[in-house]
């Protein structure tokens, strides 16, 4: 379980990079949205080739469609609850609509709720597939990596402008860097010496969830930040991702 909350820790280690970039320096927005693009394609290609792919090896399309179903319907109960609590806008470096904005303490925690939100299937992922026995997967981690940097960039910057202070972003993303090692290291150790029909159920929750964050959150602000070219950007992570799979 250790190494898996070291490795799930490395993979979400990038928010804080990510913060103390999105804090110090003004990236251009379509700077963010290609490489919001870039790193939901590094994610589309980890949940077809390492989750969906393994789930259907180890318990069959039951499993697959069931644990996919359950993955995505937890994860929309999730974002709309925090989407409630005023983090619908979470991947923005714009600031939030003045008609419904927390603000302050408020928007922090809002925020953090999102963000843990979004870091527990993906450090989940990294924990899961190291139950192969073969290390790490140096596709997942990548891409759960690469996929951080600009939500953390996008997210710190509209926190910035809402006057947010700086040691409250950073230790927001702190705590989402935590939370996240523990998500590896749990989705590691509770699986171990289960059956293949329940790391297959998990797998593909573990999918359904990421998928749907892509679909409901990252690929909307990706595509309204960088325009047209996000398409690109989305099938050059996907291509990149994959070819790491392979590599393994």
């Amino acid at each position: 379980m250790l190494e898996a909350a070291g490795w799930g820790l490395l993979g979400a280690s990038s928010l804080l990079i990510g913060a103390l970039i999105g804090t110090t320096r003004a990236i251009p927005h379509q700077a963010l949205g290609l490489i919001l693009g870039f790193g939901a394609g590094t994610l589309f290609s980890a949940v077809a080739f390492e989750l969906t792919e393994d789930a259907y090896n180890l318990g069959g399309a039951d499993a697959v469609a069931l644990g996919l179903a359950v993955g995505a319907l937890a994860y929309f109960a999730g974002d709309q609850a925090v989407g409630r609590r005023g983090a619908e806008n979470r991947m923005s470096p714009h600031k939030r609509r003045q008609d419904s904005p927390p603000q302050g303490a408020d928007a922090a925690s809002a925020l953090l709720l999102g963000a843990v939100l979004d870091g527990i299937p993906e450090s989940a992922v990294i924990g899961i597939s190291l139950l192969a026995g073969a290390g790490v997967s140096v596709a997942v981690l990548a891409a759960v990596f690469i996929s951080n940097l600009p939500e953390a960039i996008a997210s710190s910057a509209g926190m910035h402008k809402e006057r947010i202070a700086t040691r409250h972003i950073l230790l927001i993303w702190t705590v989402v860097v935590i939370v996240s090692g523990g998500a590896a290291a749990l989705g590691y150790g509770l699986l171990q010496g289960a059956s293949d029909n329940t790391v297959a159920l998990i797998e593909a929750f573990a999918g359904g969830a990421v998928l749907t964050m892509l679909v409901d959150v990252m690929i909307p602000e990706a595509r309204k930040e960088g325009g047209l070219a996000v398409g690109l950007a989305t099938v050059l992570g996907f291509a990149l991702a994959y070819l790491l799979s392979t590599l393994e």
